[in-house]
Parts: structure tokens; sequence; C-alpha cells
């Protein structure tokens, strides 16, 4: 799917990942799950590219539902796999989360469940080999990503600000469609680690002026990173 002239989705509502093409080739942001592959390829095609033309794969966290296809990408296609220091033992499947499962409605969790076994998220491949990244880098991948520490969903959670194409990637630091009860809009994000922390963690996109907030669940945002960070507050404050 795309989403302006810079910005592509692969997956859905449940779970997405994103697409960032310049000239100089493609930078992909999360990986799914591993069934989102032939997605992948499709819209590579769509767009007129192929896997060869993919740069770099940034993970926003270590997590098994934005692991996909990030190491079959790395093993046949070369492709460098970046994430956060503090996750990259997650994304070698060496930590688990530990966060609690938290509210939920039986439709909307047997629905991501279903998407999850569908898609092949009952069989993880974690990476091998990872290229760790810190707060505040810029990425030499198409888009120059920057990342953005927002430690609480877990240690190493980032989020992925793109300016060419007016976006921020933030992977589970939020989410505009709760996968456990279906709740539409933006709000906390469920199996979090630290949820104060992960809201104290908002203030640092609150002020980039994004028009796309990028979730790994939920619709695409593009009401502005501002007005999301107010919601999810004011979602959090009344509970």
């Amino acid at each position: 799917m795309k989403l302006g002239p810079h910005l592509h989705r692969i997956g859905n509502d449940i779970v997405a990942a994103y697409l960032i093409e310049t000239e100089e080739g493609v930078t992909i942001v999360d990986a799914g799950l591993s069934g989102h592959w032939s997605d992948l390829v499709a819209e590579l095609s769509s767009m007129g590219r192929s896997l060869a033309d993919v740069r770099g794969l940034i993970l926003t966290h270590g997590d098994t539902d934005h692991l996909g296809f990030a190491e079959r990408l790395r093993r046949e296609q070369g492709v460098p796999v970046y994430v956060h220091a503090a996750d990259a033992a997650r994304a070698r499947g060496e930590v688990k989360s530990k966060a609690p499962f938290g509210a939920f409605k039986v439709g909307a969790t047997a629905g991501f469940l279903w998407y999850a076994s569908r898609k092949g998220g009952l069989r993880t491949t974690y990476l091998s080999e990872v290229h760790t990244v810190r707060d505040g880098e810029v990425l030499d991948l198409p888009g120059e990503p920057r990342v953005i520490g927002m430690p609480g969903h877990s240690p190493g959670s980032i989020a992925v600000h793109v300016p060419i194409a007016d976006a921020v990637f933030v992977g589970d630091a939020l989410t505009t469609r709760h996968v456990l009860t279906g709740r539409p809009g933006p709000q906390p994000a469920p199996f979090t680690d630290d949820p104060a922390q992960a809201l104290a963690s908002l203030a640092r996109i609150e002020d980039l002026g994004a028009t796309w907030i990028l979730p790994g669940h939920g619709t695409p945002w593009n009401g502005g990173a501002a007005e999301a960070v107010r919601r999810i507050r004011a979602v959090a404050e009344s509970r």
C-alpha cells in the first residue's frame, strides 16, 4: 500500500511493516511476521523494485511480531539488520518479554492470534547477527533515518524519524488499534514492560512536526505527532 511518494506499508492494521523509497534504494522498518515475505516481494514489485534494492532493515524493537522475515532477508540477501543495543539480545532470542497480558476482548484477541498464526507468527526465526544503533544516530540508509530512543515498551524500543517521508515509525511505542481489545485510535500499546516509562518517552516525538505516525499495529495516523501524543495521554489518564 502506497501512503506517500516515499512511503509504503505491508501487512494490515493488525500487524504492519513499512518501506521507505528514495533514489538510493529502499529501507524497511520492522519485518512483521514471516508470512509477510510474499507481501514484501509483491510491494517491491509494484514499486518497480526488487529485494536487491533493499539497503537495510531497522527494527523498532526485538519482539517476535516485528522480527518476521528479518533473518531471511539478512541471510539470503545480505541486508544488514539494525536494532538498539538494549534490544539486541531480545532480537537474537536470548531474552524474552515478560510484560503482562493485560485487558482483552475475546473476539479481538482471537482475531489477532488467528492472523498471526496464518502469517507464520507461531514460528519465529530470531536474528543470528544484528548491527546495534544508539539514540540520535542517523543511519547511512535511504531516507537518512534518525534513531530516537523510546524505552518503555522494551528497553531498546526506538522510533525512526524520516523527514523525507514526513513520518515517524514508532513500533509499539504506541498503537492506533489495540490488538487485544480492538479499540481504535492512538493509545498505549499492550505487552509493555514499563508503561510509565513508555508514556514519558512520547515526549521525544511530540514536537517533531511529522504528519505520519506509523505504528506496528493499527491504522496509519496522519494527524500529526502532537495530536497523537495528546490523545494517548488522555487515554492513559482516564484509566
